[in-house]
């Protein structure tokens, strides 16, 4: 009987299942948490697997499941990154500002500094709330405050429009797309900071200014 529970006990894990990673990787969690396919199923402890995993600051949350069959599932939530910032470093959604250990460049390129730790604050909160598919057509963010506005960015985009705009009305840019369609091709200077407008330019000449007002933000919220 004694070798009957030890056999139990013992039992290895049969298969390891890690998703939801896309930087941080499945070799770099295992020895996180010192995993492998010898270590016991039933002395597995996901509180700790738990915990080990988070020690990562680019990790979010963690779920570990148990499944039949010696089967352990690992669900990883990493945090979303907003920008590489300073050249070696990101900004992630929480506010803070790591190192870019994982050699993120499919982000946008913070060009210059924010030497005021609110500014950055409000700029982490408001841009994680930007949908990934948007952000990623940003190419470059540049802080550019004004007078009358100390949270005034400007934007860089990848089809080379540029947008103004300030934190407080940062969800209109989830509605860029719709915008963009509304251009007709051109490309041109789009302000969703102190207004929703657009200057259509055509060999570095403004021929155009067009309300874009018509497009509908009421199903965003500036939260």
């Amino acid at each position: 009987l004694f070798y009957l529970g030890y056999y139990i006990i013992n039992l290895p894990i049969n298969n390891i299942y890690i998703k939801g990673n896309s930087f941080v990787s499945d070799d770099e969690i295992l020895s996180l948490v010192d995993l492998d396919y010898e270590s016991s199923f039933l002395l597995l402890n996901s509180r700790s697997l738990v915990k080990k995993i988070k020690n990562n600051k680019y990790v979010k949350d963690v779920k570990v499941k148990k499944k039949i069959g010696n089967k352990v599932i690992i669900d990883v939530y990493e945090y979303k990154v907003l920008c590489i910032y300073q050249n070696n470093k990101v900004i992630l959604e929480n506010n803070q500002i790591l190192d870019n250990i994982y050699d993120l460049s499919d982000i946008p390129l913070f060009i210059n500094d924010i030497n005021d730790d609110k500014i950055i604050f409000n700029f982490s909160k408001k841009f994680s709330n930007i949908d990934s598919n948007i952000l990623r057509q940003i190419s470059q963010i540049e802080y550019s405050p004004v007078n009358v506005d100390k949270e005034r960015f400007i934007l860089y985009m990848d089809d080379g429009n540029i947008v103004y705009i300030t934190l407080t009305k940062i969800y209109k840019l989830n509605k860029y797309n719709e915008i963009v369609e509304k251009m007709d091709g051109n490309k041109g200077i789009i302000y969703l900071d102190s207004g929703n407008y657009i200057e259509l330019v055509e060999d570095n000449q403004v021929i155009e200014a067009d309300d874009s007002a018509g497009v509908d933000y009421n199903n965003d919220t500036g939260n």
